[in-house]
């Protein structure tokens, strides 16, 4: 199932609280969950590469100066522009490098995302994770917030560990293999889980913020 309207996220929450009294708490806790979709298409991917290990509003900064420089911000666009142009931007060396193998697999075909848009997951992040840069963290993502797809889950997302870890009263932050272990209960709604512990991170930061 593909999340495309908050009603569709209230259905998800809804079957989350009778499938987990600790989805059920956060629910409580957190109030409305927004649905939080991307573009599926280049942007949307670009957004995430942008955005790893940065804030949203120093991501959004980046996202604003790439868009001026790069216009349209597409793989031609990207292929075109000079080093110095991106690096002005706010890009690192490796988002760089990763921003360019992105736009040369559009280019070659190797991304296709409207293939993508209804391939499996599988096939979803051999595709993305075959480009150099793209880890599986990026593949779950952009199924998780770009497809919305509604059981898809990024199990190596450190904010989603963090809540699980503060959510289920854990001693350790969980592993990646240990988050999937753990979400498998919330099946077939992990898309959902997602936002929702995204949700009581964020809450639990802007608490700890004013204490």
């Amino acid at each position: 199932m593909i999340l495309e309207t908050s009603r569709d996220i209230e259905a998800g929450i809804a079957a989350l609280t009778q499938l987990c009294p600790h989805m059920a708490r956060a629910a409580t806790a957190v109030g409305t969950v927004p649905l939080r979709r991307w573009s599926p298409g280049f942007d949307g991917l670009v957004r995430i590469i942008v955005g790893q290990q940065l804030s949203v509003a120093s991501a959004n900064a980046i996202l604003n100066r790439l868009s001026t420089a790069v216009d349209p911000l597409d793989a031609k666009g990207v292929l075109a522009a000079s080093d110095a142009t991106l690096r002005a931007a706010g890009l690192s060396a490796a988002k760089l490098a990763t921003l360019r193998a992105v736009s040369i697999a559009v280019r070659d075909g190797d991304i296709n995302f409207a293939g993508l848009d209804s391939a499996s997951p599988e096939a979803v992040h051999e595709a993305l994770t075959a480009v150099r840069g793209i880890g599986p963290w990026t593949a779950d993502i952009w199924l998780v917030l770009c497809r919305g797809d509604s059981d898809a889950f990024a199990s190596g997302d450190l904010a989603l560990q963090v809540a699980v870890q503060d959510l289920l009263g854990l001693e350790a932050r969980p592993s990646a293999a240990e988050m999937l272990t753990i979400a498998e209960r919330w099946r077939p709604w992990r898309g959902v889980a997602a936002r929702l512990l995204w949700a009581t991170y964020a809450t639990r930061k802007q608490e700890a913020k004013r204490n």
